[in-house]
């Protein structure tokens, strides 16, 4: 019985091509674009899941609390005594493993000099708490004995080539010996790290590095990302309830009152290993991640674009009925039951749904790379292909076929014979209705994705374009190297000799970082000094950093060589002077402060600039000289402002001059207006996405459409003959046949208005810097939806009003 339904579900699709193409291609682009947001979904939330151990892994993340109680800052990584000491403190623990970033550090083998980023100190049980395939060593030695270190292949091939790795000495910064123990195999791309090296974390021990008294005691260098491993099951929210009364024993001090000690000011919490990449952007993250709204929103464009697709089945469906009316009054004579009608026309749908998905899987193979372009990261279609994913794909065509095809085998079973077979059959209003439903909801999921997509563009340029108070532009930045410190003055006498230099500066940070840094402030208030309940983040800047940037002075002046006592004073941005409770830059001149452990003058303020990215707003900013007597790593960053006359000759220079200064660590630099626009990358592939779908969904939608209104156009043929005959224009005719199109395109719009505000309001809420919701954006998207629509119409209307009335009145 099912063959015979299905062959005749063939000849019904041979025999009506035209709906039959246009069901077939919004079902396949549907699909294929449902398959690709899948794969790139999959991809998305399988993160730090290879770990066995996943489930029971929780980082540990520390927030700092301002005089009001409110966080100000929230960082992922914490000071390197809690690891030990929460093991310590809470037998329940099974493993605490700590790690350091190193950032940028230069390597050498022999000749070989690199630059290396993905390096981190690791703890010897990092094998026991994370899956790291160990290729060679022994995983419970490797990392025991201080200056050991692991490669990855990768890593191990650019130093040493085809040798064996093993007992080979590499040196670190041209300071320390490292000895090569083990080879481990590089973590895969869905993990939120991704380690090239690791160092032994005992090397830390030695005193020109960290040394043990720190690594035991400095609660105030949260560098270290550190991580728990708990028993199965375990509650993490038993050890978290004990957070305040850990914190106050083991940072606070002898005799302290009661709800004085260090839970009142910063606080301890647990993050699951699986939520690190899409729910959490905590002020320092070990990489870039992910975001759950992404997920959410691209799972709903997938849920829209099929949606339109069905939409449209359902539509052309019902629209053709009356082609039908004739077959099914003749089979329902011939003795068929409603049922087998209804499973007639479903197997029809679940036919062109399972040819669909076939299509799609083909295209989704094909279109992946380009998915992999607008994302940045390496998606596989093997992850669709495994049973959990590919037993649910293989019943699409099943859940497709029935929803697209439900209503119209109900609605056509339900067809009276008789009627149907004396040519009596006409549509009734119900289904009219409901098509023109369809219809709305379409058009509405077009409109909404493109307010969308403007808005989400609109953002990026405002971000690109808005002022940061600085001059960005011919600014070329590099790490600093601690080694060039006795000789920067000759270092920078030599480059400024060269036409083509500007100027430079040294910094702690620089712009498009993150002012995490600060030391606690107290300002000059009447005869004493009073605490400040704002957080003040420092900058440790040379002489040059100001007029390198180009940053503006709103009073006072800037650091200067011809005044000594610089060294102890400071200069504020407008934000700090307002935050402090100043009432303007000229009053804070000259007033008396105490940061840190530093007291002294303001002696300028700067006007405000963008140091981070729009995410974040400006907050209040003091700069600082270090003296001479700090120790340390004061600079981290070295930033040249180039002319742009000449730029090729201007970086031969600069990269000729490091390479004779600092020999043995590579030259690596970059301009900072690329650093600004990779703050931006993942919304302009969002952008890029969403007007990629947005356009998909509106040519599926327009498709329907078109074979919609072809069908109504075709039922009043004769009215249009007649009309002609009477003498009505061509205009007046289009203008008929489309009025009905269009004013459901409105209605789509008053829909689709309010929805695609709300959804664009809270998205721009992750911006602290954002546009503002334009009136004009929403009917913009109204005007090209039904200018779209106007066409799509239009087209065939104009057909059949410059048809022969002559031939229309004999058709019938």
């Amino acid at each position: 019985m099912l063959r015979g339904y299905f062959k005749i579900a063939f000849r019904n699709l041979a025999k009506h091509k035209f709906i039959s193409f246009i069901n077939l291609f919004g079902l396949t682009v549907g699909l294929t674009c449902c398959l690709l947001i899948l794969t790139y979904i999959l991809h998305e939330l399988s993160y730090d899941k290879y770990n066995t151990k996943a489930d029971r892994i929780y980082r540990v993340s520390r927030s700092f609390l301002n005089g009001n109680g409110e966080v100000s800052l929230h960082l992922g990584a914490v000071a390197p005594p809690f690891g030990p000491l929460l093991q310590h403190e809470f037998p329940d623990i099974q493993q605490a493993v700590r790690l350091l970033s190193t950032g940028h550090i230069p390597l050498r083998y022999e000749d070989k000099i690199f630059s290396e980023t993905n390096t981190f100190f690791a703890e010897q049980n990092v094998f026991d708490v994370f899956d790291i395939g160990l290729l060679q060593g022994n995983p419970k030695k490797a990392l025991a004995d201080p200056f050991s270190v692991l490669l990855t292949e990768e890593v191990a091939k650019r130093y040493f080539g085809n040798a064996d790795p093993i007992d080979k000495i590499i040196r670190m910064n041209d300071q320390f010996n490292f000895k090569v123990t083990g080879i481990f195999k590089e973590l895969p791309e869905n993990s939120h790290w991704h380690p090239k090296i690791l160092m032994s974390f005992n090397t830390l021990k030695d005193t020109a590095l960290v040394g043990e008294k720190n690594l035991t005691t400095n609660f105030s260098s949260n560098n270290y990302f550190t991580y728990l491993l708990l028993p199965k099951g375990y509650p993490a929210r038993n050890i978290e309830a004990r957070f305040p009364a850990f914190l106050d024993k083991v940072m606070g001090s002898p005799g302290q009152k009661p709800g004085t000690g260090p839970s009142t000011w910063t606080h301890l919490y647990l993050q699951k290993l699986t939520d690190i990449h899409l729910r959490s952007h905590l002020d320092s993250e070990i990489e870039d991640n992910g975001d759950i709204k992404r997920v959410y929103i691209f799972s709903a464009i997938a849920l829209f674009i099929l949606l339109i697709a069905c939409i449209n089945y359902m539509n052309l469906s019902t629209a053709r009925s009356a082609l039908r009316a004739r077959e099914i009054g003749i089979r329902k004579v011939s003795g068929a039951r409603k049922g087998e009608l209804i499973t007639q026309f479903l197997s029809e749908s679940v036919l062109t749904a399972s040819i669909a998905i076939v299509m799609a899987v083909i295209l989704a193979r094909f279109a992946l790379p380009l998915l992999n372009t607008f994302t940045g990261q390496t998606l596989s279609a093997e992850v669709l292909f495994t049973w959990r994913i590919g037993l649910p794909i293989l019943l699409t065509p099943l859940v497709v076929g029935t929803l697209s095809g439900l209503y119209p085998a109900l609605f056509m079973s339900s067809f009276q014979p008789v009627k149907t077979l004396k040519g009596l059959f006409k549509a009734d209003g119900s289904s009219i209705s409901f098509r023109k439903v369809l219809v709305v909801a379409q058009f509405s999921i077009s409109i909404i994705l493109l307010i969308s997509t403007a808005i989400v563009f609109g953002q990026l340029r405002y971000m690109q374009q808005k002022s940061l108070g600085f001059d960005k532009e011919q600014i070329l930045t590099m790490n600093y190297a601690d080694q060039l410190d006795p000789a920067y003055k000759a270092f920078r006498t030599e480059l400024m000799q060269n036409s083509y230099i500007k100027n430079m500066a040294r910094s702690s940070r620089i712009p498009t970082g993150r002012l995490l840094d600060n030391q606690g402030a107290s300002s000059e208030a009447g005869d004493s000094m009073r605490p400040v309940n704002a957080d003040i983040k420092y900058l440790a800047v040379d002489y040059d950093f100001v007029p390198t940037y180009g940053i503006s002075i709103a009073a006072g002046r800037n650091f200067s060589r011809d005044f000594a006592s610089d060294t102890a004073g400071f200069v504020l941005n407008e934000t700090a002077v307002t935050a402090i409770g100043w009432k303007n830059p000229r009053e804070a001149i000259g007033k008396t402060m105490k940061y840190g452990d530093t007291k002294g003058n303001i002696i300028g303020v700067i006007k405000d600039f963008h140091f981070e990215s729009m995410h974040q707003k400006i907050v209040p900013l003091i700069m600082v000289l270090p003296p001479a007597s700090w120790t340390g790593n004061s600079f981290g960053d070295l930033s040249i402002k180039i002319t742009g006359n000449n730029l090729p000759a201007a970086l031969a220079h600069i990269e000729k001059t490091w390479k004779r200064f600092l020999p043995g660590i590579p030259y690596r630099a970059s301009f900072l207006d690329e650093r600004f626009d990779g703050l931006y990358r993942s919304e302009q592939r969002q952008g890029s996405l969403f007007t990629v779908f947005s356009g998909i969904a509106i040519l599926i939608a327009c498709l329907g459409l078109f074979g919609l209104s072809a069908f109504a156009i075709i039922q009043r043929t004769k009215e249009i003959g007649i009309r002609k005959v009477l003498g009505a224009s061509v205009t007046g005719i289009i203008g008929l046949l489309s009025k009905d199109f269009l004013l459901l395109v409105g209605i789509a719009a008053l829909i689709a208005f309010p929805v695609a505000g709300y959804a664009m309001h809270s998205w721009l809420q992750d911006f602290a810097y954002r546009v503002q919701l334009s009136w004009w954006i929403f009917l913009a998207a109204g005007f090209i939806a039904a200018a779209v629509a106007l066409l799509t119409i239009g087209l065939q209307a104009f057909k059949a009003a410059t048809a022969n009335p002559v031939s229309a009145l004999r058709s019938e």
